[in-house]
């Protein structure tokens, strides 16, 4: 049965709210009643998206559930089906223990798809911003095999390991960002309002200023003057790319470009691949056809150029060459994973050589972030320090120099 969300006053006069399962809003009024509630509104929980979303409440905002509160959700629910308890007892039990309201209005929607007598991949795919395409084709294999609560606790793992290597590239990209925003900062104060305020006394004085500190006040004039012109331009230009990004050939370019990278490029080629072996593995030990497996785990990759060579990979297996083969084929994808695919088919364990591959690759992303970011932090210190110390010996060279007039 679909349900409803309701807001109704009761016998002492107070406003109560809730979701009720019923056949139609005049059945959801009818039982509120039996209740000894007044409503006021009955409206239905819908799909995100879909007609009435807006009287759901929960897909016209953000997103419902984060990747860390899916990969929560996702294993309490892997937990419950696991101990044996029915899936539509399993989503009311979610439903009553949800804090948010969003998420007790979509497991109660949810559950009436379920009860309405959808398979429960179907159901989740009612709700696409919230289960994307990989999520819901592991839970069709779970519910196909019989085996729902072991699927979903591998869901759940992958979800969480992929959430955990996020985590750590951006704990690792975290301090320089933030050690070069306050340079940035800095250095803008210091040219812009320190420099002129100090150069400004030796202005009278008819000798000349050393070197290092009419360089200065030139910087500090056209920071001055023309700065907010450089911001609008940034601005502009970061808005520009944005639109061109979302042309599909440009953005393909792009990434290629990005890829070329000596650094930042080896780190997105081994976390693009890390997160497609992932996808790859787990599906294909669901037991969902490798030919699907291959297409879903491709749509994952965030970039576009790997996703293309992917997808290329895709109509050559199509067309019966061997997965290793067909990554071999792709300089984009490490060879790692070419080589683990090999000794997967040849063993008949491609999921496991798979779901090693995986791990490496993040492993061996994780290890470069860490030193990239170890590296870059001692140079961004001294990078701050030295212009730091340009800028102080452009202050103090004519303070030196005016003592010197006076002896």
């Amino acid at each position: 049965m679909p349900a409803y969300k309701y807001d109704a006053l009761d016998a002492a006069g107070k406003s109560r709210g809730g979701l009720v399962e019923a056949e139609n809003a005049k059945a959801a009024r009818a039982q509120l009643r039996g209740q000894g509630l007044v409503p006021l509104a009955v409206e239905p929980v819908s799909a995100a998206g879909g007609p009435g979303a807006a009287a759901g409440g929960f897909s016209l905002s953000r997103k419902v559930f984060s990747s860390t509160t899916l990969a929560v959700w996702t294993r309490q629910l892997a937990g419950l089906v696991g101990a044996g308890l029915p899936l539509e007892r399993a989503l009311t039990a979610l439903s009553d223990e949800a804090d948010d309201p969003r998420q007790r209005e979509l497991v109660a929607h949810l559950r009436a798809e379920v009860n309405a007598g959808s398979p429960f991949a179907r159901a989740l795919g009612t709700t696409p911003r919230e289960f994307d395409d990989v999520y819901r084709a592991v839970v069709a294999a779970g519910e196909q095999s019989g085996a729902l609560g072991a699927v979903l606790e591998r869901l759940a793992d992958d979800l969480e390991e992929r959430q955990a290597l996020r985590g750590k590239l951006i704990g690792a990209a975290l301090y320089p960002m933030i050690v070069s925003l306050i340079a940035v900062v800095i250095v803008i104060f210091l040219v812009s309002y320190v420099v002129p305020q100090v150069a400004s006394v030796f202005a009278s004085s008819k000798r000349a200023l050393p070197t290092i500190t009419v360089v200065m006040l030139a910087i500090s004039s056209f920071v001055r003057s023309w700065g907010w012109l450089v911001l609008l331009a940034l601005a502009g230009a970061f808005t520009g790319l944005q639109l061109a990004l979302r042309n599909e050939a440009f953005r393909r370019r792009f990434d290629a470009g990005w890829l070329r990278l000596p650094l930042l490029g080896r780190l997105a080629r081994g976390y693009n691949a890390a997160r497609f072996a992932g996808t790859l593995a787990m599906l294909a030990n669901a037991g969902v056809p490798i030919l699907k497996a291959l297409q879903a785990a491709a749509e994952t990759l965030g970039n576009r150029a790997m996703r293309a060579d992917a997808m290329d990979a895709l109509v050559q297996v199509r067309e019966g060459a061997p997965l290793a083969s067909a990554l071999a084929a792709k300089a984009r994808f490490p060879g790692l994973l070419a080589m683990f695919s090999r000794l997967g088919e040849q063993t008949g364990q491609l999921p496991q050589m798979l779901d090693r591959a995986a791990r490496q690759l993040g492993s061996e992303v994780q290890r470069r972030a860490m030193a990239l970011a170890t590296i870059l932090e001692p140079l961004l210190i001294v990078a701050m320090g030295g212009v730091v110390m340009m800028i102080v010996l452009a202050v103090l060279l004519p303070i030196i120099q005016l003592n010197q007039w006076v002896k």
